[in-house]
């Protein structure tokens, strides 16, 4: 259950699209394989098998969890680096900790998200807090990567704590929906994330039987993610379900329905979306590094190697 919730959403400021804007079409329904990331935490990668040129500026998104752990059981990620994008850590469940090598990091914990400029380069760490790890629990999160333009790989790492109570709430007319706004804007209201790569972010929840028709910038790309429940997407109301992506083509608004008969465990339909202005450059992934060229690639290999992008602090909370 999202921690960030409101027990009356009629009392919140209400959106929908114009009555003009032209719906946009659902290009494909992926399902993201599963597996393991870090020391052993299952994740979805909720954007493997989508074309690039669907995604920019996103670069990949693993949704962490959901899981129950048994005491001993809860694991996180040692010390890594990264350089080029900007990682978005957005915690539904549980509770995470953060450290990186320019003194950046909290801990971030029910409907709180984390946001890294990686910039130049910078090694992190996260992971469980000790009591978690002792006493277990549920833990269910979404890390995001969003890339940045060349003009700005090399600009100085950043970190933002966004906790939760910071989100913009919106509903939609009739109150079945409950938007939280994690960054970028939607219909005016703005959310607390601030990005270099125009984007927007949004945590929807929708009762069974909901509908949402969102205004959607037409020079944004359009996708939508479902991280528990069942229902359909765009006009067509094409079926998607817990662990599967809809890729949107053009157009100036975007629609999501729950169905009306959800799963036991699953009371509604939890859905992220994402929208974003396409930097349209050219890409260099590999790993931890996300640049522009192959030899910018290797450049930040051979800067991590000697350790340009920092070291790991003799005296820390974590990964010992």
């Amino acid at each position: 259950m999202p921690a960030v919730t409101v027990e009356n959403p009629l009392t919140l400021p209400r959106v929908v699209a114009p009555a003009d804007a032209a719906p946009r079409p659902v290009l494909a329904v992926t399902t993201a394989p599963q597996g393991f990331e870090g020391e052993g935490f299952p994740v979805r990668r909720a954007f493997a098998g989508i074309n690039y040129q669907y995604l920019d500026p996103f670069i990949m998104m693993d949704q962490m969890g959901e899981v129950e752990y048994a005491p001993g059981e809860p694991k996180g990620t040692p010390w890594h680096p990264h350089r080029g994008f900007e990682t978005v850590t957005y915690i539904i469940d549980g509770v995470f900790d953060h450290q990186d090598s320019q003194g950046g990091g909290g801990t971030i914990t029910n409907g709180d998200t984390q946001w890294m400029t990686a910039g130049s380069g910078l090694l992190h760490i996260e992971a469980p807090p000790e009591s978690l790890v002792v006493s277990g629990g549920l833990f269910h999160g979404l890390q995001l990567w969003v890339n940045l333009p060349a003009a700005d790989k090399m600009m100085a790492p950043r970190y933002q704590d966004i906790r939760g109570g910071q989100v913009q709430l919106l509903t939609s007319p009739d109150g079945g929906a409950l938007l939280r706004v994690i960054a970028g804007e939607l219909d005016g209201h703005e959310g607390p994330g601030i990005t270099h790569t125009p984007i927007t972010m949004i945590h929807a929840t929708l009762r069974p039987g909901a509908e949402i028709t969102l205004p959607w910038r037409e020079d944004f790309n359009g996708l939508a993610y479902v991280m528990a429940g069942r229902g359909t997407v765009g006009a067509e109301r094409r079926p998607i379900h817990l662990g599967q992506t809809a890729v949107f083509g053009k157009g100036g608004s975007l629609t999501v329905r729950a169905d009306e008969k959800q799963d036991g465990n699953t009371p509604d339909l939890e859905v992220v979306l994402l929208g974003g202005q396409p930097i349209r450059e050219p890409m260099a992934h590999y790993g931890p590094f996300v640049m522009n060229t192959q030899a910018e690639l290797r450049q930040a290999f051979e800067d991590f190697q000697a350790g340009r992008l920092g070291t790991v602090p003799a005296v820390h909370g974590m990964g010992e």
